[in-house]
């Protein structure tokens, strides 16, 4: 079982957001990056299947030398290996195309996504590259057995949850259920020590077209100042309420 797992190099969600003067990048100074939330799910639930039936796991990430410790923050959580396309990430389209470059060289069996990356909430890559692979996609997955080459899984839907069965290989975007946050893994000194010596490959980027591009960034309006009302007054609230807020 050979499995791929995508890795996004995402600000910590602590972090204070700043954008440069011109307002078209992200300001990266004094930012602490850390593997996105979903992808650690995914590479989570890739270490019990490795475990569980044998294989290899593989992480991936498409950037600079700069994401390098997130890449080696999952080869200590337990992945094999390492591949950084030495690329900026700048669209969904371009990632997923560099992704998808490497996947076909290699043959994998199952890649796991993250449903999204929490920097710029695309959701976009997981499904691109499955289509450029022509292989199944299950988006928002929480659960997933394998038998055989077959995957049995369950995915959120408005209301309720659906179980899906696909034939391997396939493609999926993880969240929280597929593995539990409890049992999310922190690399131990015995799997950072063996990371340094696990092969991590740079690879030069594909051509590939970039569909997008950033026109401008802006930060969420300031919140209001914050009114105090006299608990005894009743009327003064329902008034504002109304009148102010449109809430009732």
């Amino acid at each position: 079982m050979k499995v791929l797992v995508c890795i996004s190099h995402v600000p910590d969600t602590t972090s204070k957001i700043n954008f440069t003067s011109d307002n078209k990048a992200f300001d990266k100074n004094g930012v602490q990056f850390v593997i996105n939330p979903y992808d650690e799910f995914g590479l989570t639930r890739a270490m019990w299947i490795k475990e569980k039936q044998g294989g290899s796991v593989t992480v991936i990430n498409v950037g600079r030398a700069e994401t390098e410790p997130t890449l080696r923050k999952a080869l200590a959580i337990g992945a094999d290996d390492a591949i950084r396309i030495d690329a900026d990430p700048t669209d969904s389209y371009y990632v997923a195309s560099q992704i998808a470059a490497v996947a076909r060289e290699n043959n994998y069996d199952l890649i796991i996504a993250g449903r999204e990356s929490i920097d710029y909430n695309g959701g976009m890559v997981p499904g691109m590259l499955a289509a450029m692979l022509n292989q199944p996609f299950i988006n928002a997955c929480v659960g997933m057995e394998l038998e055989g080459d077959t995957a049995k899984m369950t995915r959120e839907i408005d209301g309720g949850k659906e179980l899906l069965e696909a034939k391997l290989p396939l493609v999926i975007g993880g969240q929280k259920g597929l593995v539990e946050e409890k049992d999310l893994r922190i690399p131990n000194m015995r799997g950072i020590m063996s990371a340094r010596t696990k092969p991590l490959h740079v690879r030069p980027a594909a051509e590939a077209a970039q569909r997008t591009e950033v026109g401008m960034f802006s930060k969420p309006a300031p919140k209001g100042d914050v009114k105090m009302i006299d608990a005894d007054n009743v009327a003064e609230l329902v008034s504002l309420l109304h009148n102010e807020a449109k809430a009732i």
